[in-house]
């Protein structure tokens, strides 16, 4: 049990990483510069910036597959099928990152191309633009509605186990939801708020702090062994 409580605290210190990195990528590196109508002129300057927010987001990407690998053992004891899903789309959110991170790499290359091309080529690469955004745009939001999924069987599966404080995991739970609808309204051009995404903003801050002072809550697993036991 003690390893599990070890467990508890790296999966919580990988949690905060994964949140810094977010913000590092979303809110200074990649945001402010691909999400402006300006990109083709910004990005080639700041291609180191970008650059470091796809490694950025690649490595985020695989410390939540070690995450889901971690946890597999410690999920498996409640619930088999809870713990592949876990891991399943944990590996399906790396692959819609690795997606993202090939859009971001391509507006790139395009603003390179444009800061270097004659002027006769200048209008043809301007009209590509939009094209390249829009994409971005698609493969960033179905990115995040992605993510959904496996933070919501985390957190489902929390709750069921009492790994976690339930007032956390139904916390949890609930902000996956505000950010899948806001998420999906966006997608279908009807966006709700920009808040809805602020709970999960604030539990995936709450979780790892609580993690790296509590570890995982092990009555449970301590109950289930017990029991196994007793039948055995």
């Amino acid at each position: 049990m003690k390893s599990t409580n070890t467990v508890g605290r790296i999966i919580g210190l990988l949690f905060l990483l994964i949140f810094v990195m977010g913000i590092l990528v979303y809110q200074f590196l990649q945001g402010p510069i691909l999400f402006s109508n300006d990109f083709l002129i910004n990005a080639t300057p700041n291609a180191p910036k970008l650059i470091t927010s796809v490694l950025l987001g690649s490595l985020s990407g695989l410390f939540s597959i070690g995450i889901a690998a971690m946890l597999f053992p410690v999920f498996k004891k409640y619930s088999i099928t809870l713990a592949v899903l876990y891991l399943a789309f944990s590996i399906l959110d790396f692959v819609a990152i690795s997606i993202d991170n090939t859009s971001v790499l391509a507006m790139l290359e395009l603003s390179k191309e444009y800061m270097t091309t004659v002027e006769a080529n200048a209008n043809m690469l301007e009209a590509m633009a939009p094209i390249y955004f829009q994409k971005h745009w698609w493969t960033h939001y179905l990115s995040l509605l992605t993510s959904c999924f496996s933070v919501f069987v985390l957190y489902f599966t929390f709750y069921r186990t009492n790994l976690i404080p339930r007032v956390l995991s139904g916390f949890g739970m609930l902000a996956v939801l505000l950010m899948f609808i806001e998420i999906l309204a966006s997608i279908l051009g009807e966006g709700i708020s920009m808040n809805m995404l602020l709970p999960m903003g604030l539990i995936q801050l709450i979780l790892p702090l609580w993690l790296l002072v509590k570890g995982l809550n092990t009555k449970w697993l301590e109950t289930n062994f017990c029991a196994a036991s007793l039948k055995e």
